[in-house]
Formats: structure tokens, C-alpha cells, sequence
């Protein structure tokens, strides 16, 4: 056990980060005298002591993280960092005399770090600004993940970064650095995450939000999470200039933010538009939308414009697990609705904010499909998986196979938890998917038009561990499950 002693000072560090981030919640509140700055002085107090304790009380265990101790820090960090960011909203809520249980509180918290979007609060409208703000802010934060905003910083502490950034990023394929550094590539993929978010900040403003709101609906649409200060979600502003604005910048997101990175360092767009994966995506989810609104407009629910902007809105808001809403699509032809959020599971790119299964795995097993097809008229061939022009490695196939076993089992698994409690199997299934998928709102109890509060206690928690079990892409979560990961 002694060897989790070098991951709880990292630990230590991240806690004063999460601290620090809860100034800008406190000057909003301040700005705009909503009644709440005490429960982020207070909040902020309790966090940096933490982080503090832990950081120094383990100053002396200095040493470089090996891939299991990368394991631990991310799961703890999911796991615990949740715990301080529901200060905030816990206290909050007490000022303003709506007491906000933990179950609900944590929840919120898990919701907004691992950029899910679901909530189980109502009357959005009526909070304080800044209780909204720091809602949509740590989505913002977990939208890269705050680990990789620590990777930059490690190395000043004396503790490397290499196998934390393994850990942490998305998908399959891990090892390909964009720089030499570990710190410089975070520094990289952050630079253009910042940049995407000024620009869709920018642009919301201009569409006509409100600056605060333009800020906090930039929070939430470049990190893919979905969250909002109203009850109608992004229905509120009803503009189609803002839909449109939203949809260009939930594709940009939805691709691997290391090919722009990329791309910007060696000068040449091609780099982007030449890769597999993100060529796929924008077929997946350009295409999606138009089907959608063909539908749409087939059934007369809509003018063709307004189909194609609902149908289009909709789909790629859902599909790359953002989870915006303007209508309330259960109400639209049942193929719809069970469409889109099947796509949240592939439609996002390995190295983006969005959840899933992801778009390169799901192109890795149709090539392994198509070579197993080939075999069986010429078992003898060489046929190599190939990802555009390069060779997917073995242990990688079997890696995504692994993976895809244990996404199915646990959504077969928490779905039947769900149906134990006499929840109905539409409203299980999607919350779980929806939770897995980091994508928000499902179908039935849980759709777009309500929340997660229709849920009782011990329905939340699960969805809660669905949500971190989806975050941490389900294998790191189920490592440290096995006797053999303690075993020295």
C-alpha cells in the first residue's frame, strides 16, 4: 500500500488546483451580489487545506509515476475531486434555503467533471448566477480532463508526467507524443482547447447571448457537456443563428484535438482532413443530421428549413454527447430519439471531449470484421487492420475487443440494477447509456423535457458509477478491481 503514497501527494497538487478554480465562481458571485460568495470562501478554504495536507504530508515520496501508479491517479481523482467540487453547490444551495442532498450534489459534480451533462436539479432559471456558472465551468475543466492540465505542471514538482497522460487520454491508441515533452504536449492540446473556446465564447456573444451566458454556454459546448442555466437548455434562446453556432463548434470538438495541434505546428490542413477517424465522424454526424431532417420532413412535422435545423441541431448535439435540447425529441418518430443516442456511443473522436465507445475503435472493428470475412475465402492471405495507411497492432485489436466485452457487460449489468428497482427498461437503458456515454439526458423518465431527479437514491448512485465508469473508459476502473494490480 505504501506505493499509493507518490499518487495522493500528486493528489495533494490537484486538490489545490480545484481550489484555486473556485475563485472565478466567487467574482461572479461577487459581480453579480447573488447571496452565495460564502459557500465558495469556504469551499475554497476546505479544498486548499486538503490539498495542502496531502501534498506536503507526502513531500518525501518524490518519484516518477509508473503506469500503475498513472491507474490510481486517475481513478482517484474521478473519484474524489468530485467530493470538493460538490462543496460549492451543497453550501450554495443551503444559503438559498434549498438544501441539496450529497447523493444529488455529488452526482451534479460527477455530471459536470466527466462533461455528462445530466442533472438532477430543477428550475435552472431561478439559481444564482454563479452557481450556474461554476455548474458549466467544471465541464469546461473536465472537458480535457484536469489531469492533463496537471501533466504541464508535474514536472516542476519532481514527479514526470508521461504515464499520467497514458492513463488519462482517450482510446485506444496512447503513445504517439506530438512533442518530445509530456509537459509540452499538454501544454499543446490546452493552447488549442483555450483557443476553440475563446473563439465559441466569442461567437455566442456576437449571436446575441448575454456575455455570461455566452461564457457559460462555451463551457459546455467545446467540452461536449451539454449543461445550462435554463430549464429549456439551449430551447431558451430560441435562435437558429446560436443553434448553427453551436452545431459548428460541437463538430470541432467532437475530432481529436491533436491533429489541429498537429496541423497548426507543421502548418498544412491536410494533416487534419487526411485522417480516417475524423473523416468518419464528420460523415457520421453531417449525415445523421440530414437524415434526421429528411425524416422530419417526411413526417410534416416541420417546414423543410426548420426540419433540417431541428433534425441537424439535435443529432449532432446528442451524438457527440453534448445534450442540448430545443424540442423535446420523444416526441418525434420513436427511430429518432433510440437513433441518436445509439450515435452517442461512436460519434466523437478518440482525443476530443466527448464520450463513447469512439469512432477509431468502432473503425478498428470493422476492418478486424472484414479481415475475419476475407479469411473465410482465403485463410491463408496476409491481411493486416489497417487505420488509413497504418497498421493497427495486435495487442490494440485485442485491446478494443476487450474493451467492447466490457462496455456491453456493464451497460447489460447496470441496466438490469436499474430494472431491480421497477424502473421501466426504456428509462434504465437510456439512463445508462446516456451516463456510460457521458452524454446526459436518455429516453423515457429521464428524456430532455425532465431530469435525473425523477430518480431515487440509490438509482443515482448507479447512474453516478456508470458516469466515472464511462469517464474512466471502464478498463482502469476495472484494474483496480484485481488482486494482481495490489500485488507488488
Amino acid at each position: 500500500m505504501r506505493d499509493i503514497f507518490p499518487v495522493l501527494r500528486v493528489l495533494g497538487v490537484m486538490l489545490t488546483f480545484m481550489a484555486w478554480t473556485m475563485a472565478l465562481p466567487l467574482a461572479v458571485s461577487w459581480h453579480w451580489q447573488d447571496g452565495v460568495a460564502d459557500a465558495y470562501i469556504a469551499s475554497f478554504l476546505v479544498t486548499m487545506a486538503a490539498g495542502v495536507l496531502l501534498w506536503r504530508g507526502m513531500q518525501r515520496h518524490r518519484r516518477e509515476l509508473q503506469p500503475r501508479h498513472g491507474v490510481m491517479l486517475v481513478s482517484l481523482a474521478w473519484l474524489l475531486l468530485p467530493v470538493f467540487a460538490a462543496l460549492p453547490l451543497e453550501l450554495a444551495f443551503m444559503e438559498i434555503g434549498r438544501p441539496l442532498s450529497f447523493t444529488h450534489s455529488y452526482f451534479e459534480a460527477v455530471s459536470g467533471l466527466t462533461t455528462t451533462g445530466g442533472t438532477v436539479l430543477n428550475k435552472l432559471d431561478t439559481l444564482p448566477v454563479s452557481v450556474n456558472f461554476w455548474r458549466c465551468f467544471l465541464q469546461w475543466v473536465g472537458g480535457m480532463g484536469i489531469l492533463i492540465l496537471a501533466v504541464a505542471v508535474l514536472p516542476l514538482l519532481g514527479v514526470g508526467g508521461s504515464q499520467l497522460f497514458k492513463a488519462e487520454a482517450a482510446g485506444p491508441i496512447k503513445d504517439n507524443k506530438l512533442t518530445p515533452r509530456m509537459a509540452q504536449t499538454a501544454k499543446g492540446l490546452w493552447g488549442v482547447y483555450a483557443t476553440l473556446s475563446t473563439a465559441c465564447a466569442l461567437a455566442y456573444w456576437a449571436g446575441g447571448m448575454p456575455p455570461i451566458e455566452a461564457v457559460m454556454h462555451m463551457f459546455t459546448t467545446v467540452s461536449l457537456g451539454g449543461l445550462s442555466s435554463h430549464d429549456a437548455s439551449f430551447g431558451y434562446f430560441n435562435s437558429p443563428l446560436l443553434e448553427m453556432t453551436a452545431v459548428v463548434f460541437m463538430l470541432f470538438a467532437s475530432c481529436n484535438f491533436a491533429l489541429y495541434f498537429t496541423a497548426v505546428r507543421k502548418g498544412r490542413l491536410s494533416v487534419a482532413l487526411s485522417d480516417p477517424e475524423l473523416r468518419a465522424t464528420l460523415s457520421v454526424l453531417v449525415g445523421g443530421g440530414l437524415l434526421a431532417g429528411l425524416l422530419l420532413w417526411s413526417k410534416g412535422l416541420y417546414a423543410p428549413l426548420d426540419a433540417l435545423r431541428h433534425g441537424m441541431f439535435h443529432v449532432v448535439s446528442v451524438a457527440t454527447t453534448t445534450g442540448f435540447s430545443t424540442q423535446d425529441y420523444l416526441l418525434w418518430p420513436v427511430f429518432l430519439p433510440v437513433f441518436m443516442l445509439l450515435l452517442s456511443g461512436i460519434a466523437t473522436s478518440a482525443g476530443s471531449t466527448g464520450g463513447g465507445i469512439k469512432m477509431v475503435r468502432m473503425l478498428i472493428l470493422l476492418q478486424q470484421a472484414r479481415r475475419e470475412i476475407r479469411r473465410l475465402a482465403h485463410p491463408r492471405a496476409v491481411q493486416p487492420v489497417r487505420l488509413g495507411r497504418a497498421v493497427v497492432d495486435t495487442p490494440v485489436i485485442f485491446a478494443v475487443l476487450a474493451f467492447m466485452l466490457v462496455y456491453g457487460a456493464t451497460v447489460v449489468v447496470l441496466s438490469m440494477v436499474l430494472m431491480l428497482t421497477d424502473l421501466d427498461p426504456v428509462t434504465a437503458f437510456s439512463a445508462i447509456i446516456a451516463s456510460v456515454n457521458c452524454m446526459g439526458p436518455g429516453l423515457g423518465a429521464v428524456g430532455p423535457a425532465s431530469s435525473f431527479a425523477v430518480l431515487n437514491d440509490f438509482q443515482v448512485w448507479v447512474c453516478t458509477l456508470a458516469m466515472l465508469m464511462g469517464r474512466l473508459e471502464m478498463l482502469s476502473f476495472m484494474a483496480l478491481l484485481t488482486p494482481s494490480f495490489w500485488k507488488n
